[in-house]
């Protein structure tokens, strides 16, 4: 797969206080992740850690499409698709602490971010372990008559794993109002696409399961947006499943953990010479649509909200120690675990 295109391919309909809106987003996403590898270094935010640096234009592009009452449901890197989602910076950082005022209590971590109030679920761990998950939601909203769409995120390392298929089955059978949404950044951890899958075009597996599907550039927020928007469009007309394949590349390593030894540097850099922000940016600049001042002042406005944010972070507490089995089995009626 080739790196991106040069510039996006704006419609003439495409206002530019939305495009700044998307720039300001993916801004957001990539200094919170670049901030949390910092910290990562020092030893603040401990355990596992995927950062998003690269993938912004996908989580910031859909959520657009999605309404306050839709659910999402992510993988382990799923730090961008909650600030997208609304979840506030300064819960998700602390819950990348730790700490008790982090939106999981900071039970969770990073890989298990969960906001009830945006209808964020998750942050889940294990490998297409989202897509069973998202079916279960979608079919709730389908038994109470809820017009919801469930959108679901994952790598294209999932296509690999059964629940994968199986949710596709049981979403195409029940009919339900998911939108799948496969970020296809080439390699499942380590693992090079081309040396994976026999059939590369990931979206084409979604016609085994008579779903329809797209294949999208993911490093063009604006095509993003406008493919989320039709696939959003077209289950809530008729209730049932889309697929949408973002095509996009990770500019960091799969974990912290990671030697990055499956790929070379030059590959990394032409990528990273088409990403997202580059390329919303150049496009604006080359059209007159956005000045030093403007971009400063949205870096700014950025800086300001994470550094509030760690400061919340560093202020909060643990769960004390006595706590810590609170919540793991839930008491019965008659006062003895369940």
């Amino acid at each position: 797969m080739a790196p991106a295109n040069d510039k996006p391919h704006l419609k003439p309909h495409v206002r530019r206080s939305h495009l700044l809106q998307l720039l300001h987003g993916m801004i957001r996403i990539r200094r919170f992740e670049e901030k949390c590898a910092e910290l990562y270094t020092l030893e603040k935010i401990r355990g596992f850690l995927h950062l998003y640096i690269g993938e912004e234009a996908i989580a910031v592009g859909c959520n657009e499409a999605l309404a306050k009452d839709d659910a999402l449901i992510c993988t382990y890197r799923e730090h961008g698709h909650a600030l997208a989602r609304g979840v506030s910076m300064t819960a998700v950082m602390a819950e990348m602490y730790g700490k008790l005022n982090g939106c999981s209590r900071g039970r969770g971590g990073s890989m298990h971010l969960f906001d009830a109030e945006t209808r964020f679920y998750g942050g889940n761990a294990i490998v297409a372990g989202g897509l069973p998950l998202a079916v279960g939601l979608a079919l709730a909203d389908k038994l109470q008559n809820r017009k919801r769409v469930t959108a679901c995120f994952f790598g294209e390392g999932a296509v690999a794993e059964g629940e994968f298929h199986e949710s596709l089955n049981l979403a195409a059978l029940w009919q339900l109002p998911v939108l799948f949404v496969c970020e296809n950044n080439l390699y499942a951890m380590g693992t090079a696409l081309k040396i994976s899958e026999s059939e590369q075009d990931i979206h084409q597996k979604a016609a085994g399961y008579n779903i329809k599907s797209e294949a999208v550039d993911g490093m063009n927020v604006v095509e993003v947006v406008q493919a989320a928007q039709r696939a959003c469009d077209s289950i809530r007309a008729d209730g049932l499943p889309r697929f949408l394949e973002c095509r996009t590349y990770r500019f960091r390593a799969h974990s912290m953990f990671d030697s990055q030894l499956y790929r070379d540097k030059a590959e990394v850099e032409s990528w990273q010479q088409k990403g997202p922000i580059v390329q919303l940016v150049q496009w604006l600049r080359d059209y007159h649509q956005l000045s030093d001042d403007e971009l400063r002042s949205l870096e700014r406005q950025v800086e300001l909200e994470l550094s509030e944010a760690v400061a919340a972070a560093e202020r909060g507490e643990f769960e004390p120690v006595d706590n810590l089995t609170a919540d793991v089995y839930t008491p019965s009626a008659s006062g003895g675990a369940a």
